[in-house]
């Protein structure tokens, strides 16, 4: 078991799902409850993720990323490195990919709140951040919970994007999916078997978590 790899996946989906919690709210509420020109472009942005193969994500991200990059440039010139092979590209990247796995479930969480629910707490005087905090976010808690443990499982098993922006530095980049591609074109199948067998618990165990929650949800509003 490669312990290191394991403890900076972990590491990485933490963070990743730190970030995406506010981040989903707010464009999952934004998308659940607005009109406005080009919405379906907006959605269709944040689903690409889901269809585009992993390694044209990361091609995309190493050339953002990098030196020839204004964007690149300037984070170098402000933090002294370049974001290309560093645990802060390798977040960046983990945040871009998973924000399909998070921001859809928040998004399917605050369309299925009555509108009459949220009209009769504007008409008490409830401010809007007030209903937010005390009417929408307990009602939409299930998909909220559900995207953050989509968003972190996908980040555990992720391997194109995250060998493509991050390369394989152990302790800095090489998550346990690149140790477990590694520990096979070593040969070592014992090591890469039993790495392979806690991503399959942790899969399952983050899959059996969101049907629960996407039961409960059904039963909430039948």
């Amino acid at each position: 078991m490669d312990w290191m790899a394991l403890a900076l996946s972990l590491r990485l989906g933490g963070f990743t799902v730190l970030i995406l919690l506010p981040v989903g709210i707010v464009v999952g509420r934004a998308l659940a409850y607005r009109t406005f020109k080009g919405k379906s472009i907006a959605e269709a942005a944040v689903a690409l993720p889901l269809v585009l193969p992993p390694t044209v994500i990361g091609y995309y991200l190493l050339v953002s990323f990098g030196g020839a990059s204004a964007f690149g440039r300037i984070y170098q010139a402000l933090f002294g490195h370049s974001l290309v092979f560093s645990f802060e590209g390798l977040l960046f990247a983990s945040i871009l990919i998973n924000l399909p796995f998070a921001i859809q479930p928040m998004q399917r969480a605050f369309e299925a709140i009555p509108t009459d629910v949220r009209e009769a707490a504007a008409c008490s005087g409830m401010p809007p951040l007030q209903v937010l905090a005390r009417i929408e976010l307990p009602l939409a808690w299930p998909g909220i919970v559900t995207g953050l443990v989509l968003a972190f499982a996908h980040t555990l098993g992720e391997f194109g994007v995250v060998l493509m922006v991050g390369g394989s530095i152990p302790g800095e980049t090489k998550t346990i999916a690149i140790s477990i591609y590694d520990r096979v074109q070593a040969f070592d199948n014992g090591a890469a078997g039993v790495m392979s067998a806690l991503l399959l618990v942790l899969s399952l165990i983050a899959l059996g978590l969101t049907f629960m929650l996407s039961r409960r949800v059904g039963r909430r509003h039948v």
